[in-house]
């Protein structure tokens, strides 16, 4: 069987290779495509400061590595592919100090990649790579609340903006030490956080004290919503992780809402039902909707099951 490439594993790969003015050139599109569909070919020279042939040989480097896309029609032109920004961002983040190595891919979904890496301290960290793209335009509409006022924006920059959310939402819950990735940094549509180790809840088959297990992720619902005033808001069994030492992570934060927000009630009790009903299916527990409400919002001070 043969193996598909995803674009993170070609700007992995390909980073490496790339030389000064082929960034250049992709840091050239990227700007202009906030203004073209397709960036027309002679444009390309006066934003990345470089001649003619220069830019025509860089475009043709960039097109081999898998970078680029090509347009002919009324004229020839060029946009970044995700392969094409994984290395923008890949390249912002290893000049800032924050990486300096990539391992394995440790998993791929419908909206994300994520890959092992290591900051030049050699610290494991995790870096995900936000890919809106995967889903239909209508169904990430309706899915991603803060793209409602955008009328018009490329999967690119709906992707720049899920990870800015979600790293926004990370540092607001975890210095209330709620059970979360810690947040290192975010450029562009990669956000780069502490290692997670572990497998989602949806991955097992056998819970273990899963009466302990559905207690932990009420009691930092209940912290995230009291301590930080934020709401998960697509929270379910894919997005707690259960670690190898028995504690849970909860990720995905980008869809996340205040407590102020005009649907916040209704978003906290569509979260607390998907978890319940998880454990009520997997793991035949029957725990009561309105008081595992009530203990979230602090009007409990505890939760039974």
């Amino acid at each position: 069987m043969v193996s598909v490439m995803s674009d993170a594993d070609v700007a992995v790969q390909v980073f490496r290779k790339l030389e000064v003015r082929d960034v250049r050139v992709l840091q050239a599109i990227e700007l202009a495509m906030s203004r073209y569909e397709f960036v027309p070919e002679e444009v390309i020279p006066r934003y990345a400061g470089l001649n003619v042939e220069e830019t025509h040989f860089r475009l043709k480097r960039l097109s081999k590595f898998r970078l680029i896309r090509s347009w002919r029609g009324a004229y020839v032109g060029y946009l970044l592919n995700y392969a094409g920004y994984d290395c923008l961002a890949i390249n912002a983040l290893v000049k800032a100090n924050v990486l300096e190595a990539f391992g394995k891919p440790l998993g791929v979904g419908k909206e994300s990649d994520v890959y092992d890496a290591l900051t030049p301290k050699h610290r494991r960290v995790a870096v995900k790579f936000h890919r809106l793209g995967r889903i239909s335009f209508r169904q990430t509409r309706r899915k991603r609340r803060y793209l409602a006022e955008q009328s018009h924006v490329s999967w690119l920059y709906q992707s720049r903006l899920a990870a800015g959310k979600e790293y926004e939402a990370l540092k607001l819950v975890h210095p209330h030490g709620v059970a979360v990735p810690e947040p290192i940094s975010q450029n562009r549509h990669v956000l780069v956080m502490s290692m997670i180790e572990g497998a989602e809840l949806a991955e097992y088959l056998d819970i273990p004290d899963p009466r302990k297990v559905l207690r932990e992720v009420l009691f930092n619902v209940r912290k995230a919503y009291l301590k930080a005033g934020i709401i998960h808001a697509d929270l379910s069994e894919y997005n707690v992780v259960l670690q190898p030492d028995r504690h849970i992570l909860i990720i995905d934060w980008p869809q996340y809402v205040t407590r102020e927000h005009p649907n916040a009630e209704e978003l906290l009790k569509r979260d607390i039902q998907n978890i319940l009903r998880f454990f009520r299916r997997r793991c035949g527990l029957k725990p009561n909707l309105g008081e595992a409400l009530d203990y979230v919002k602090g009007l409990r001070r505890s939760f039974s099951i």
